[in-house]
């Protein structure tokens, strides 16, 4: 339940109303950020702006870097920052590496942009509420030493009546521009995250370069898999099938002279066929795990919960079409991972897990209620996570704070392919 605030309001709304103060606030130095690389701009035909300009970009891009975080903290989704203002060995060498910069630009026209809308965004609530204090707090205390041209809006507030009808809209105004600022507060991060993302050029070159390491990496990987396989399969099945046929030729040879002694063998034998068998099992499974294959992501999952010492809850929200295979894989050891990690590091005791699809991406969200501080730089877990998901070109979100809850979020791009049925929106 949402806690309330002053005379019954809810907390968030004094909240998004100080966000909106904030922002009003902030409008002053973005206008002088833009106001300042405007005239650095003017000033390059005179040859000054060449050496304004580097500083003026400097301080312009130190000022967006705050609203990212900004946006970023108030709609829990990172921003893609641009890319680092270019330097050269000298003012104008510098200044005309920053005039070839997409990033700078994107920036200077988010300053202009800014004062208008965040500004006229913050400015509603503010103004509804400030104006509703009037009423509410100030008029039924001045409104006899203001005489007969004393108005509130529309109101004349030249009598008791009048007064309490001021108090009455005054009241409607505040209780109006509180429940309005969550929603301008939550427009303007939204608009903000829109117009500060890295421009499309640089998100192109990026995901270009993304897709190339990928891609490289996948190809170690998968040679690195090859050779695991081939290890696991000379050391393990074929080892114990070579021991068999060994064993098979003595058992062989005593059947005449000795068949108890041939008995023993034989008995032997089955039981090295057995744990031959047991190790291309679970070659198998670590390749590729046949619940997966046969019943699809959904029961696959919850496969995972059942063996999991945990309380795990599965939520599933997929079509009845199958998922492209290697996604399914994909999602499938990302969520085991994340499973592991969650009882292994974070000491938790319930996992949430949620499956979902769109038109176009699988997403994938598991929450713990462990102690939180996940590192996704530190370890193998997660960096390999992001490297599975790096090859289809998804995204791994990780929010852990200190004392937890830990909620990691993946999202691949992926559209149903297979005609197969899959047991779909469940809950295990």
């Amino acid at each position: 339940m949402r806690g309330h605030g002053v005379g019954g309001f809810r907390r968030a709304d004094w909240v998004a109303l100080g966000r909106c103060q904030l922002v009003g606030l902030a409008g002053f130095l973005v206008v002088g950020a833009g106001l300042l690389a405007g005239g650095a701009l003017t000033l390059l035909p005179l040859g000054i702006g060449f050496r304004v300009l580097p500083a003026a970009a400097g301080l312009l891009r130190r000022v967006s870097d705050r609203y990212r975080a900004r946006a970023a903290r108030w709609t829990g989704r990172p921003l893609s920052p641009p890319d680092p203002l270019p330097r050269g060995t000298s003012a104008r060498r510098g200044s005309a590496a920053i005039l070839g910069d997409d990033g700078f630009w994107h920036d200077l026209r988010w300053a202009w942009l800014e004062p208008w809308t965040g500004g006229v965004l913050a400015a509603v609530p503010l103004a509804l509420v400030e104006y509703g204090a009037f009423g509410a707090l100030v008029q039924p205390f001045v409104w006899r030493r203001l005489g007969d041209g004393n108005w509130y809006a529309f109101v004349p507030v030249t009598s008791t009546a009048g007064m309490l009808t001021a108090l009455l809209l005054g009241l409607v105004l505040i209780t109006t521009g509180l429940r309005l600022a969550p929603v301008m507060a939550t427009l303007h991060a939204r608009l903000t995250h829109r117009l500060l993302s890295a421009p499309r050029t640089t998100e192109l070159t990026r995901r270009v370069a993304r897709l190339a390491d990928t891609r490289a990496t996948a190809l170690d990987v998968h040679a690195a898999e090859l050779t695991r396989i081939e290890r696991d399969l000379h050391d393990g099945a074929q080892a114990r099938l070579v021991a068999l046929g060994l064993t098979l030729d003595e058992a062989t040879r005593l059947l005449g002279t000795d068949p108890e002694a041939a008995r023993t063998l034989l008995l032997d034998v089955r039981a090295t066929s057995a744990r031959a068998l047991q190790d291309l099992r679970d070659l198998v499974h670590g390749i590729h795990p046949p619940i997966l294959t046969d019943r699809g992501l959904a029961d696959a999952v919850r496969s995972l919960a059942l063996d999991s010492h945990l309380d795990v809850e599965v939520t599933v929200d997929l079509p009845p079409a199958r998922l492209p295979a290697p996604v399914e894989s994909a999602a499938y050891f990302a969520v085991s991972e994340l499973l592991t990690n969650a009882a292994k590091h974070a000491a938790a005791t319930r996992v949430d897990i949620t499956l979902t699809h769109n038109a176009t991406h699988l997403r994938v969200s598991v929450t713990d209620d462990g102690h939180g501080g996940a590192d996704p730089s530190s370890g193998t877990g997660l960096p390999g996570i992001r490297r599975r998901l790096d090859t289809f070109d998804g995204t791994l979100a990780l929010h852990s704070p200190p004392g937890g809850p830990t909620t990691a979020t993946l999202e691949i791009p992926c559209a149903s392919s297979s005609p197969k049925t899959s047991s779909s929106s469940a809950t295990a």
